[in-house]
């Protein structure tokens, strides 16, 4: 062994603890505001039915009609591929995962809408009815995975109509059962932080009147207007609304077309593609970085329905916008048709299965600490192993051709893709 290195300091202990002491305060703060990802799935989609059409069948119609337009449109895998433009290795995967998961879980995330697409004449009766109809489908375990409402918004012509709704939707859950465990709210057109605010307050009220832990009930904030993004005072609106949900908020929605118009973006242009909508896009994924509020993006309104050549442009364009909008990290999107799923499932599945190997490949490498052509840094195994789970929960991929390629456990991926505060900052020293 060589002569051991003589270390020499020049600093008493007492300046490095005097230090830390005067960021005490940060430390708390930035674990306060930065808890990072809560660890949970998060859902490809977003299907939003209007409460006076939704019924018990609803999941099984959507899943059922998705099949019968991917039947009748691209009946086999060689078909699919050549409408989307998917590698000749991933079309038969592909096609086949598709057709698997409308026939097992169709919808992921069902919002029960109250309002821009509710037209019904009797709202109690509809929240109460919608209430009892997903309690049902959660003790029969034909729910989706996460389901609850968008109520009216907070501004003052709506208002009271709003908190209505939502008192009678939470009270109908509790009357059945219980809050389910994938319960989600969705506020939108919110503006102004205060909005969030007093639904936050409103939420307490329900806990406190039925004894339940505070903070029980989360609720996505829809963005749909430019003054979400970009106050009169020239803050970023967003990232204040974000403290407004005292920790309550889960997701930040993007609405395509509300947002577009308030900008005076032609109907023509309204898509989730537009510039405007990707300036508001990246506001909203830098506001909701580090926080565990994940970004949704919009829709597309053009829906695949008619003969084949209007259905396969209706689905390329679909598969093109939702394949963007993975690129750019929003995982999550909306759609308003049963004939978007057949290509928001290929568009995911394909983007999984195709990065699948490369990604293994480099995740094992670094665990390895092996060298490749590609030297990762922590960060970019967390991003690896979050990949990976990703392609995991919605069904791209296989926990067994996973583990195969990586060597590891879903509970090390997810220590990976989910580690504590400083983790990332040790390893890297």
């Amino acid at each position: 062994m060589g002569q051991q290195e003589k270390v020499s300091t020049s600093l008493a202990g007492a300046v490095a603890e005097d230090i830390s002491a005067s960021l005490a305060p940060v430390d708390a703060e930035l674990a306060r505001r930065y808890p990072g990802d809560p660890g949970t799935r998060q859902p490809v989609h977003t299907v939003y039915v209007p409460g006076d059409a939704f019924d018990a069948g609803t999941i099984r119609s959507w899943g059922d009609q998705a099949l019968a337009a991917l039947d009748e449109h691209a009946p086999d895998a060689a078909t699919f591929a050549r409408v989307l433009g998917l590698p000749a290795d991933l079309a038969e995967p592909v096609h086949a995962r598709v057709r698997a998961k409308l026939e097992r879980e169709p919808v992921e995330d069902l919002r029960v809408d109250f309002e821009d697409g509710y037209h019904g004449r009797d709202e109690d009766a509809d929240a109460a009815r919608a209430a009892r109809l997903v309690s049902e489908a959660y003790a029969a375990g034909t729910a989706a995975p996460y389901t609850g409402i968008r109520m009216k918004c907070m501004e003052a012509a709506v208002r009271d109509r709003g908190i209505r709704t939502t008192d009678i939707f939470l009270t109908g859950l509790m009357e059945h059962g219980g809050l389910p465990g994938g319960l989600v709210l969705t506020l939108p057109k919110v503006t102004y932080p205060e909005q969030v605010t007093a639904f936050v307050r409103l939420l307490e009220a329900f806990e406190k009147t039925h004894g339940l832990d505070a903070g029980r009930i989360g609720f996505e904030i829809q963005i749909e207007t430019s003054q979400a993004i970009l106050a009169a005072d020239g803050t970023a609106t967003v990232a204040r609304m974000i403290g407004a949900a005292e920790g309550r908020a889960t997701g930040l929605h993007y609405g395509t077309f509300d947002y577009s118009a308030c900008l005076g973006v032609s109907a023509a242009h309204q898509a989730s593609d537009h510039p405007a909508a990707d300036h508001a896009k990246a506001i909203m994924q830098v506001a909701a970085a580090g926080t565990g509020i994940r970004v949704s993006d919009g829709s597309t309104n053009v829906l695949p329905v008619g003969g084949a050549e209007r259905v396969h442009e209706a689905w390329r364009l679909h598969y093109g916008l939702t394949r963007r909008a993975l690129a750019r990290a929003y995982y999550q999107g909306w759609d308003m048709h049963p004939g978007h799923l057949p290509t928001r499932y290929a568009a995911v599945f394909a983007f999984y299965r195709e990065g699948m190997e490369a990604a293994a490949a480099r995740l094992a490498a670094y665990v390895a600490r092996t060298e490749g052509d590609i030297m990762d840094e922590p960060a970019t195994a967390k991003a690896l192993s979050g990949y990976l789970l990703r392609g995991l929960d919605c069904g791209a991929l296989d926990d067994a051709e996973v583990a195969g390629l990586t060597g590891l456990t879903r509970a090390e991926l997810d220590a990976f893709a989910r580690p504590r505060r400083g983790d990332l900052t040790a390893t890297a020293q």
